[in-house]
């Protein structure tokens, strides 16, 4: 869905720009990945076992359950809107003062990401896919009300990594 300058929501809120992502990326994966998956994922669990370590077995068992649901299932689609008083991702809203600061990766095709970190340094950075969005005039919607955090210039090493492996 393109943007929709001053587009405005069921409660009245008006939309400075507003995209539509999936919940989460969906990989390509072929026969030989599931083949090294499910052997890292075996040798991980013999290897928990062995050491009888059960909460890393437990881990495994559910990462695995998480990788294997993700794949057969469809991700749904996932409303952002920015605001004048903050930002609204699908049902959850966050206001201007809940966020501490944004940056921008955009290395496209294969990425194309805005992050916000928020006030409170315990909880996690939140990541929202761009789509075919301007990354420009979102950069200048945002610098009205938060700090770009011009550090940071990529995606996290988290991200990358899940991104390159395919999780």
């Amino acid at each position: 869905m393109p943007s929709n300058k001053q587009q405005t929501g069921e409660s009245g809120t008006e939309f400075l720009i507003s995209w539509k992502f999936p919940e989460f990326e969906q990989y390509d994966r072929g026969r030989g990945w599931w083949y090294v998956f499910y052997g890292f994922c075996l040798i991980s669990l013999l290897y928990a076992i062995f050491t009888k370590n059960f909460l890393f077995a437990l881990i495994v068992i559910i990462v695995s359950a998480i990788v294997v649901h993700r794949h057969y299932h469809e991700p749904e689609e996932v409303s952002m809107h920015i605001t004048k008083n903050g930002i609204m991702v699908g049902d959850e809203s966050y206001e201007w003062k809940d966020l501490g600061s944004f940056w921008l990766a955009y290395e496209p095709p294969e990425v194309k990401k805005l992050f916000f970190t928020f006030s409170s340094k315990f909880r996690p950075h939140l990541t929202i896919p761009l789509e075919d969005e301007d990354p420009i005039k979102i950069r200048e919607i945002l610098n009205t009300y938060l700090t770009e955090d011009l550090d940071k210039e990529s995606e996290p090493t988290v991200e990358l990594l899940g991104r390159v492996l395919r999780l």
